[in-house]
C-alpha cells in the first residue's frame, strides 16, 4: 500500500507525508470532515425515512447530490472561497493522463469453471477452464482478458464477515456442470447467489418440501436451463410466481412447452417458369440488332 501511495504521489508531483505516531490531533483535518459528512448521511437518512436502495447507482447518486451540497454551500462560504483562491493560484498542471486507478492480478479457471481473488469465488464462462486470465481489479467491478483481449467483466465481491468467503456466481456458467450432476445444487455452498431472482429461490424451496430432494434438484436444474437456453428469465420467474402464489409448484415439462421457440411454417413460393420459346425470341432478337 505504501508503494502505490508514493506511486500514486509522484505521477502527481506530490510530496507525502507522514502523521507522528501517538498526536491524534494531527488527524483532525481529515476526520472531522469524515465525522461531519457521516452525520449529515445520518440525518439526510432519517429524513428519507428509508435506508433500502434500489441499487449501488441509486446509494451513490443520494450521497454524491449530498457532497455536492455541501460543497457548494462551503464554496459560497467567503472565507473558505477566499482559501480555496489561495490554492488554486499554487496548482500544478494535471498530468496528460490520469494515474492507473486498478490492481492487476493473474488467476487460472479451474475445473468449477470458477476462479478465487482476494477471497472471493468468481465463476466464468466454461470455455475457460484450465486458462490463465489476467484481471484489474477496480473498486466495484473487475475487468478479465485472456492475453490482450478484454472477455468481459465482473461485479467485484467483498468477503463476508470473519474472512468468509464471499460469491459472486452467474447461474450461466454454471448450468452445463449442473445439467450433468443436478443433486450437486443441494449443497452448493453459493446456492443462494446462484438464483437469478427470488422466484427461484421460492421454487426450489417449495420443490424440497413436496417432492424430495433428487426431484426437486432436478427440476430446479431444468428450470434454470430453460432460462438460459430460452433467454427467458423474467418471463420465467414471473411464470413461477404466479403459480407459487396459486399454490402450484412448477411444471418444467409445461414450462418448456410454453417457453419453446414458435416454429413458423415454411412459406409456399410459386415459381413460374417461361416458356423455352421465350428464350428463342430473345436470342434472334439479339441476332438482330447485331
Amino acid at each position: 500500500m505504501t508503494r502505490r501511495y508514493e506511486a500514486l504521489c509522484a505521477h502527481y508531483g506530490m510530496t507525502p507525508t507522514r502523521n507522528n505516531k501517538g498526536v491524534s490531533h494531527e488527524n483532525g483535518s481529515i476526520e472531522s470532515a469524515h465525522g461531519h459528512i457521516k452525520a449529515a448521511l445520518e440525518d439526510e437518512l432519517l429524513l428519507r425515512g428509508s435506508r433500502d436502495f434500489d441499487d449501488l447507482a441509486a446509494w451513490r447518486k443520494f450521497v454524491d447530490e449530498l457532497v455536492g451540497r455541501r460543497n457548494a454551500r462551503n464554496a459560497r462560504n467567503a472565507r473558505n472561497a477566499a482559501r480555496i483562491d489561495l490554492e488554486r493560484a499554487e496548482l500544478k498542471q494535471l498530468p496528460p493522463r490520469k494515474t492507473s486507478d486498478f490492481e492487476e492480478a493473474r488467476v487460472t479457471v479451474t475445473s468449477s469453471s470458477a476462479f478465487t481473488l482476494r477471497k472471493v469465488f468468481y465463476t466464468v464462462p466454461s470455455r475457460l477452464i484450465g486458462h490463465k486470465l489476467l484481471v484489474r481489479l477496480y473498486d466495484d467491478w473487475l475487468e478479465v482478458f485472456q492475453g490482450s483481449t478484454h472477455l468481459f467483466d465482473l461485479p467485484r465481491g467483498r468477503p463476508g464477515p470473519g474472512g468468509k468467503h464471499g460469491h459472486v456466481v452467474d447461474y450461466r456458467h454454471v448450468i452445463n456442470s449442473l445439467r450433468r450432476k443436478p443433486m450437486a445444487l443441494l449443497n452448493l455452498v453459493y446456492r443462494e447467489q446462484l438464483f437469478p431472482r427470488r422466484a427461484y429461490a421460492r421454487a426450489f424451496d417449495a420443490l424440497l418440501a413436496e417432492t424430495g430432494e433428487k426431484a426437486a434438484c432436478k427440476t430446479m436444474v431444468g428450470l434454470l436451463a430453460l432460462a438460459h437456453e430460452r433467454a427467458c428469465e423474467a418471463e420465467l420467474a414471473l411464470a413461477i410466481e404466479e403459480g407459487l402464489d396459486a399454490g402450484r409448484l412448477p411444471n418444467l415439462a409445461a414450462l418448456t412447452e410454453r417457453f419453446a421457440p414458435k416454429i413458423a411454417a415454411a412459406p409456399n413460393v410459386i415459381v413460374a417458369l417461361p416458356e423455352l420459346a421465350v428464350y428463342d425470341a430473345l436470342a434472334s432478337l439479339e441476332g438482330a440488332v447485331a
